[in-house]
């Protein structure tokens, strides 16, 4: 990273919102807590999540924005799931064959691809491709989070790493490194739920 490079990221961290700060620290919250298995993380995470509504609309990425109205929903739902889950199964993660994960993932690519050409010519959107990528892939990966499925931290990881590409390029360094610590607490977040399934079996 040469001194320019640096030079704007600096201005663009002191750019950066309050509302954004506030976003990226509820999201983390959100992160840890699910990792640990814990209901309270859905709130932070509906929190966070209408922040950045507006947050990806004014960054040009019409389907981050779109995902985060799905994350708010979602976080009753998961809330709702969880609890239940913890009633009748006493907190059980089940896991998935690799076929089906593969089908999924096929199914993952070509939806983004036919959103992406939809995105470029009804929006000026700044990645098409990448942007419905991350989107639909993370649809499919909150709804395994909501079932209690192990392998949704996998799709995590995968889609963490794209978004911080994503923010980076569009001058939102927080928002970026707060996805950076997504994708190290979904490494941690697989890890601690592969030593419950196990348990379990």
């Amino acid at each position: 990273m040469d001194a320019a490079m640096l030079q704007q990221l600096w201005r663009d961290l002191l750019a950066t919102s309050p509302a954004e700060l506030l976003a990226a620290a509820l999201g983390v919250v959100y992160v840890v807590l699910i990792a640990r298995r814990r209901r309270s993380g859905w709130i932070a995470g509906g929190i966070s999540s209408l922040f950045y509504v507006w947050l990806s609309a004014a960054a040009r990425l019409p389907m981050q924005s779109v995902l985060q109205v799905y994350y708010v929903a979602m976080a009753g739902y998961g809330w709702w799931s969880w609890t239940r889950n913890q009633e009748q199964e006493q907190g059980r993660i089940t896991s998935w064959p690799w076929s089906r994960h593969a089908l999924a993932a096929l199914g993952i690519v070509v939806l983004s691809l036919a959103c992406a050409r939809w995105l470029a010519g009804q929006f000026d959107a700044a990645w098409p491709f990448l942007d419905s990528l991350t989107t639909i892939g993370s649809l499919f990966a909150t709804w395994l989070v909501v079932r209690s499925v192990l392998e949704n931290w996998l799709y995590w990881i995968a889609l963490d790493a794209v978004t911080i590409f994503l923010f980076a390029r569009q001058g939102h360094p927080v928002t970026a490194a707060l996805y950076g610590s997504f994708l190290l607490i979904a490494v941690s977040g697989y890890l601690q739920w592969r030593r419950q399934w196990q348990t379990q079996r």
